[in-house]
């Protein structure tokens, strides 16, 4: 397992890979999806937690894209790169070769439509049993295709939304569709096998200019060629020599409420480890105080409204990040929590200084719901009773949290 910004890589080789997708096609008894990151689609998981979560926790992630290549060979790795178009085209021949019925969700507004799609596979695949729905770009299937999915039971699912939408849909929706065995996003690659967009020739493959090929072919795809190349090494880089020196400013949020019984404060457990905290994150450039608010709003989903600030200070812990030991088979370990199963995305840093914001939280406890991939449940705890409730490892930081709350006063 390679690990890039955050994002867990497999490090499986071709043949090693391919027998593992067979098993999981035809002899596992559970259900599998696959992402295949790009350096686009990492930096994209650095801005949206949720996608982030996703990719680390599907089953396999072969690396698709050069810049992932190089980056693991400057960490030390040998990373082997399979890319999409390659890997859907073996799936196909697996799914023909042993008969299994596969499922192509195609995005609605895409290059290939779904004539193009049939057409392309009745040519090119002729014995495979297929399915081509056409589908907008929502990460909740609609009831009448999730019933039209289940008729026809497909074993193998793609998903052409492109990133991150189909791998969120996949994520939603898999539990919904149990006749699905392996499930994985694959943005335009059927756009190849349509004939709609021409493949780079295959020296330009080897030497990983697929993107200059696509410039060429699609240049307002300037933008985007432009950040999966300069903008991703430049944040690889910036993290490998820069960030590894440097504590990551973070703020801790302490959130209460008055009750009959005295002053509450509220926690949360979180998703990876099952740990109790007070809710934190990055600063992300600003203040104590803004930064304090939006991560409640965003990790609670709660209103503005309903925060009354009282006060924010700054730097008042750090603390230095434990090196995580990465798993060999993440498909092995991915039920056992607090394994590195989830890791952070800051993690290139040396560790973190702490901030504190403290509100007075004036809403109902019906408004408090926690993102899935941030905490599992979330409590009122009453400040003599706190310690006892977050776990040790947190509790010096803590304590010097609560001087702070204890401190204020016309609370």
């Amino acid at each position: 397992m390679v690990n890039i910004l955050g994002i867990n890589l497999s490090q499986l080789q071709k043949k090693e890979l391919l027998k593992k997708l067979s098993y999981f096609l035809n002899n596992s008894s559970e259900q599998h999806y696959l992402v295949t990151p790009n350096p686009e689609i990492i930096l994209q998981a650095g801005n949206d937690e949720e996608f982030f979560y996703i990719l680390n926790q599907a089953d396999l992630a072969p690396a698709d894209g050069f810049g992932l290549k190089l980056a693991a060979y400057l960490t030390g790795h040998c990373l082997p790169r399979f890319p999409g178009a390659d890997l859907t085209k073996e799936l196909l021949k697996i799914a023909e070769h042993n008969q299994l019925k596969t499922l192509i969700l195609n995005w609605e507004n895409g290059l290939s439509t779904k004539s193009d799609l049939e057409n392309s596979l009745i040519k090119r695949f002729t014995n495979l049993n297929f399915k081509v729905i056409n589908i907008s770009r929502n990460k909740f299937l609609a009831r009448e295709i999730i019933q039209e999915i289940k008729n026809f039971s497909p074993i193998l699912m793609f998903v052409t939304l492109g990133f991150p939408d189909q791998e969120k849909l996949i994520y939603h929706n898999l539990k919904k569709l149990p006749s699905v065995k392996l499930a994985l996003g694959v943005g335009g690659t059927f756009d190849f096998l349509s004939g709609k967009i021409q493949r780079a020739p295959k020296i330009m493959r080897y030497f990983g200019l697929e993107w200059f090929w696509r410039l060429i072919q699609q240049p307002t795809r300037i933008k985007r060629i432009y950040r999966a190349t300069v903008v991703f090494m430049e944040k690889f880089l910036v993290n490998k020599l820069i960030n590894s020196w440097r504590y990551r400013p973070n703020v801790v949020t302490l959130l209460y409420r008055n009750t009959s019984q005295g002053k509450k404060i509220l926690i949360v457990k979180r998703e990876d480890n099952g740990q109790w905290q007070l809710p934190q994150g990055g600063t992300d450039g600003e203040n104590i105080e803004k930064a304090g608010r939006r991560e409640l709003i965003e990790e609670l989903n709660i209103t503005e409204k309903n925060l009354l600030t009282k006060a924010s200070f700054k730097n008042l812990y750090h603390y230095r990040f434990q090196v995580p030991s990465f798993k060999k088979d993440k498909d092995e370990n991915k039920k056992k929590k607090g394994q590195n199963t989830h890791p952070d995305r800051h993690q290139g840093y040396r560790g973190q200084k702490q901030g504190l914001y403290i509100a007075e939280f004036q809403g109902s406890d019906e408004e408090i719901k926690l993102n899935f991939w941030d905490h599992i449940a979330w409590k009122w705890i009453l400040v003599e009773e706190i310690i006892e409730e977050i776990e040790p490892i947190r509790r010096l930081a803590t304590k010097i949290f609560l001087e702070k709350f204890k401190s204020l006063k016309k609370m």
